[in-house]
């Protein structure tokens, strides 16, 4: 089975401009995600899909795989493209987030493993027990809900499943039922084509959720549960904190690649 990570590396970015060439450390943004990824053991390639010449120039000057496209609405649309241009050979594309220098490659694994280990589901995605309140009801936390075997029953912004009749606090404390999604996602090539060729869903417009759309067509979503994730950067403040990290942790400047 040959499995490609894809790596969707748009430019400019709403909050903070031009985060995957932020370099404070010495390094850019992107190229610690490539890193993360390029250890991730189930992946055979590891590609940057980007939109600019400056990502690509940023790119080829650490070594990276870097394939430019054209104009897209969203990370996974730029995915199929390279998909379908030079990766023939590829059965499975995991979509990795570009701005999350921090990621476990662990998680890559976990979310390959959980795609193959379940030849009835046409995605796979990842997610992680909530622990606060605070972030169950903040909308920017995304919350899944799965069945008993894995299979994505919905996800949405809404602190779901709803406690109606016991105290939030000792539930959370005593069975942790919310589930933060994580922004990580592995596809079955054929899937990958079907779903970027379907227009926006009700639900994923409502919600502004792209993976919405592929629960509303039937598809089964495979999640697999980790404990620990990284943080994406999206604000000046996201990237101070990153920077802090690096600069406390040498040994974090220059991590590993295998393969």
């Amino acid at each position: 089975m040959n499995v490609y990570g894809i790596i969707p590396a748009r430019l400019q970015s709403t909050r903070l401009p031009r985060k995957l060439l932020l370099s404070d450390t010495g390094r850019t943004v992107i190229e610690y995600t490539w890193e993360a990824a390029s250890r991730a053991t189930s992946l055979n390639h590891v590609i940057i899909a980007a939109d600019s010449d400056e990502v690509a120039t940023a790119v080829k000057q650490f070594g990276g795989h870097c394939e430019l496209t054209g104009e897209h609405p969203s990370g996974t649309d730029r995915i199929a493209e390279v998909a379908g241009r030079c990766c023939a050979d590829g059965d499975i594309f995991v979509n990795i987030q570009g701005d999350e220098p921090e990621m476990d490659p662990e998680n890559i694994n976990a979310v390959v493993k959980a795609l193959v280990d379940c030849p009835t589901a046409q995605m796979a995605t990842l997610a992680t027990p909530l622990k606060s309140l605070e972030q169950v009801q903040a909308s920017s936390c995304v919350k899944v809900v799965c069945a008993k075997d894995g299979r994505a029953l919905y996800f949405s912004r809404c602190p779901i499943p709803f406690c109606r009749d016991r105290d939030p606090n000792e539930v959370l404390v005593a069975e942790q039922p919310w589930l933060l999604h994580l922004g990580i996602y592995a596809y079955r090539r054929d899937f990958l084509f079907e779903l970027t060729k379907l227009p926006p869903s009700r639900l994923e417009q409502l919600e502004k959720l792209e993976q919405l759309r592929a629960l509303e067509a039937g598809a089964r979503i495979q999640v697999a549960i980790v404990e620990h994730h990284s943080v994406g950067i999206d604000t000046p403040e996201d990237y101070a904190r990153f920077v802090e990290r690096i600069r406390s942790n040498p040994a974090r400047s220059r991590l590993e690649v295998h393969g």
